[in-house]
């Protein structure tokens, strides 16, 4: 088999102009426990695709292994044409091309990750400024933008601890949005909020979602990956068990597991 980190890069742009996000045969284990099992999916550019299914099913270590920050075991990623060149053992073979394909992926964590120390404006111009190059007042500007867009314009010089977890939540949405994404990926965004807050975060979404942004999003969420979502893609056991249109899935699942899933969830 060829080495990636050698392959000639006319050879790395397999995806077809329209794809966003590839993933192809992915493995992940940690240690003797195999989490995934040989998933393979597709985002075309300004879908939203949602993921969705139980605890422990692998839906979170997907979206996580595919922008590294956890090592896949085996397995083929392509974002934005560009197939990302992996030594034998699921590392990326180039640093250098894994910074620049992240740069491309927009990440929103369950539990927010904003630096506590830092306000909310130094939080959203910190990789603009500090990774991306771009000039402290070209970057404060664009952030101003986007809090504005997420409703908290007037919070830019607070710090985290003193903003609800769904305004912590917002600020992180504007965080990912700072470099300009090509696709975002949620893991989980409204897991950690209060029931009453969830609302508002799903409302950044939905209007990201309206726009045409690229989304995979792994959500607890039924109704609204439902009424949010071009595709959805049901996990169980690290594998995909089914997938479709969102009437399909949730409308007439053919998976005896799935069903069970959606009674429960309902």
């Amino acid at each position: 088999m060829m080495d990636l980190a050698t392959a000639h890069p006319a050879q790395s742009a397999i995806a077809t102009a329209d794809e966003a996000i590839r993933v192809e045969n992915l493995h992940k284990s940690f240690g003797h426990l195999e989490v995934l099992k040989g998933v393979s999916l597709t985002a075309r550019r300004g879908d939203v695709v949602a993921i969705i299914g139980g605890s422990g099913s692998g839906k979170s270590t997907c979206l996580r292994c595919i922008n590294f920050l956890e090592t896949p075991t085996s397995g083929r990623i392509v974002i934005g044409g560009e197939e990302i060149a992996m030594r034998a053992d699921g590392t990326p073979a180039s640093r250098k091309q894994l910074e620049r394909v992240r740069s491309r992926l927009g990440m929103v964590f369950q539990a927010f990750n904003l630096w506590t120390h830092r306000t909310l404006l130094e939080n959203v111009i910190e990789v603009p400024v500090h990774v991306l190059g771009v000039s402290k007042a070209e970057a404060a500007e664009r952030a101003m933008v986007l809090l504005d867009r997420v409703g908290l314009a007037d919070k830019a010089a607070t710090y985290p601890a003193f903003l609800s977890g769904g305004q912590q939540q917002r600020a992180a949405i504007a965080r990912a949005l700072a470099i300009d994404p090509s696709a975002m990926l949620f893991d989980e965004p409204t897991s950690a909020l209060d029931p009453e807050l969830v609302g508002e975060v799903l409302t950044v979404i939905r209007d990201l979602a309206a726009e045409g942004r690229t989304m995979l999003l792994v959500t607890h969420e039924m109704k609204f990956a439902r009424e949010v979502a071009d595709h959805v893609i049901y996990f169980a056991n690290g594998r995909i068990e089914e997938e479709g249109p969102p009437d399909q899935v949730f409308g007439a699942p053919r998976s005896e597991r799935l069903k069970q899933f959606l009674k429960s969830v309902s």
